[in-house]
């Protein structure tokens, strides 16, 4: 599913890193939390998931949370909101304080979706640079 999910959002997708960076989450709760719905034909058909990574800020007062992913097949459903709210009060319940996402520029309709649910957009804008090790 986080194939589709790249898909749908238009991210390259490299399996190896993804499977790298799941791991430690599925092992235990020291870097997020992962949540999975299952579809009513049965446990193992699955319909959504939501990945929730820690994070720590002296502006957030402490631990908040960073809604990774989320992607539910069935758009429309009410199981992306379902599943939003879980995630919101599961960090909550692990100490976070404040939840950020990241929705790309084109995506709009997801935008009005994490608006129904509290979120708003704010001023600031996010960056990323990949990191490397000093040349020794």
């Amino acid at each position: 599913m986080t194939r589709e999910f790249c898909e749908t959002d238009q991210h390259d997708y490299d399996e190896p890193r993804v499977v790298r960076a799941l791991s430690p989450l599925l092992h235990d709760d020291t870097h997020g939390q992962v949540w999975v719905v299952t579809s009513p034909s049965g446990p193992s058909a699955l319909s959504g998931y939501a990945v929730v990574t820690w994070g720590w800020s002296l502006e957030s007062g402490g631990r908040e949370a960073l809604l990774d992913e989320i992607y539910v097949r069935d758009r429309g459903s009410g199981v992306g909101a379902a599943l939003l709210r879980h995630a919101m009060g599961a960090a909550a319940t692990a100490g976070a304080s404040t939840m950020f996402l990241e929705t790309e520029a084109h995506n709009s309709r997801v935008r009005r979706f994490y608006g129904r649910l509290g979120f708003a957009e704010e001023s600031s804008v996010w960056m990323s640079g990949a990191l490397s090790l000093p040349e020794a």
